[in-house]
């Protein structure tokens, strides 16, 4: 990764991952490299996803999955290419400690990669901790997901 690159963490993930509207869950992205990143949330209420009590724990599989795009998109801004679109396949062994995370808490969101294979498909492994505790992950789970080539967008015939 070029040190000039890594020189500008922590950064704001949203031009990082083109997504629509509110659907940019993760705030900053805090460290990456060559194997993988940290990301952070904060839980709000007035989260996309919030419920009475809090984030469901489900959400976390998404703040993952975000964290792979915002490495992808912060690797491809060292260069002229743009990231491809991803697509999530699977969740692995997601588990949770709790049911719901908590309002006004600031989550790091940490990606390992494992593996990426020649036909674009991509294992991480991450977990969900509470920032700056020295507590167990929140949860943790692997995704595997895919980038293809190409990918028709809207509108395409």
């Amino acid at each position: 990764m070029n040190p000039s690159i890594a020189a500008s963490l922590p950064c704001a993930v949203e031009p990082l991952i083109p997504h629509a509207r509110r659907m940019c869950l993760l705030t900053r992205l805090i460290a990456a490299s060559d194997g993988g990143a940290t990301a952070e949330t904060w839980t709000r209420h007035d989260d996309l996803f919030a419920e009475t009590d809090g984030i469901p724990a489900w959400v976390g599989v998404e703040w993952l999955a975000q964290t792979v795009a915002a490495w992808a998109g912060f690797r491809a801004s060292g260069s002229t290419a743009t990231p491809a679109p991803g697509l999530l396949l699977g969740a692995r062994r997601y588990q949770a400690r709790v049911p719901v995370f908590a309002f006004d808490q600031r989550i790091q969101v940490t990606i390992t990669v494992d593996f990426v294979a020649d036909n674009g498909i991509t294992q991480v492994s991450g977990e969900l901790r509470r920032a700056e505790t020295g507590e167990p992950p929140l949860a943790h789970g692997s995704l595997t997901l895919y980038r293809p080539d190409s990918m028709p967008t809207p509108g395409d015939a």
